[in-house]
Order: C-alpha cells, then sequence, then structure tokens
C-alpha cells in the first residue's frame, strides 16, 4: 500500500471549489511535514502549499494565496487543500508529500521525502 494516496480531483468549472485530500498509512503522519505541489501538462512541478506537522504554520505559492487552504487532521491521517475560485491555470495533477526532516513546511521539493500518486484536477472556461 503506498504512503500517501491523493483523492477529490475532478473536473470542474472555473470559478467552482474542490477539496483535495490526502490519506497517509504506515507512516507516523503527525512526525511530517506535509507538502502539495502541482504539475501542469509540459510544465515543471511547483509548489503549491504547505503545512507543520502540527497544523499551525503554513505556507502559500503566491499564485494560491487567498482562494487555497492547506489544513490536516493528525487523528484522521489525512491532509487537506480547500480550492476556492479556481481558474483553468490551476489545471494540473495534484500531488502530496510528506517531509520528515523539517518541522515546517518547505517550498522544496527535494525536501520531501514519500509522494503520493497524484489526482487530477481539470479547471474548464
Amino acid at each position: 500500500q503506498v504512503p500517501l494516496v491523493e483523492s477529490g480531483g475532478r473536473l470542474v468549472q472555473v470559478g467552482g471549489s474542490l477539496m483535495l485530500s490526502c490519506a497517509a498509512s504506515r507512516i507516523s503522519f503527525s512526525s511530517y511535514a506535509v507538502g502539495w505541489f502541482r504539475q501542469g501538462s509540459g510544465k515543471e512541478r511547483e509548489f503549491v502549499a504547505g503545512v507543520s506537522r502540527s497544523g499551525g504554520r503554513t505556507n502559500y505559492a503566491d499564485s494560491v494565496k487567498g482562494r487555497f487552504t492547506i489544513s490536516r487532521d493528525n487523528a484522521q491521517n489525512t491532509a487537506y487543500l480547500q480550492m476556492n475560485n479556481l481558474k483553468p491555470e490551476d489545471t494540473a495533477v495534484y500531488y502530496c508529500a510528506a517531509d520528515k526532516d523539517n518541522y515546517a513546511p518547505s517550498s522544496l521539493a527535494y525536501a520531501y521525502d514519500i509522494w503520493g500518486q497524484g489526482t487530477q484536477v481539470t479547471v474548464s472556461s
């Protein structure tokens, strides 16, 4: 079983909302910072949002600030990405990742040790 499994991606209209989930298993979830990244077709993977181990610290890419919210529930071993006011440029495969070495969420992909398989988000105009 893959340690991180994303879900919730689908086709949505411009201006719509989605919540992505990242379910963890076989790891001590609360010992990891969690990040969400995305990769659009033909584009580099980019940081979207991150949350610290306890959930008390978050950071966001400028492109999603004010529209996306990252959170986590350590009792449920799950992290979330609430996405509002979606735009066509948000279309991408979204990945969650876990980082055991840093308390605060890093925006750098190489800081993350474990990755999920991704979930597709398509924003249609």
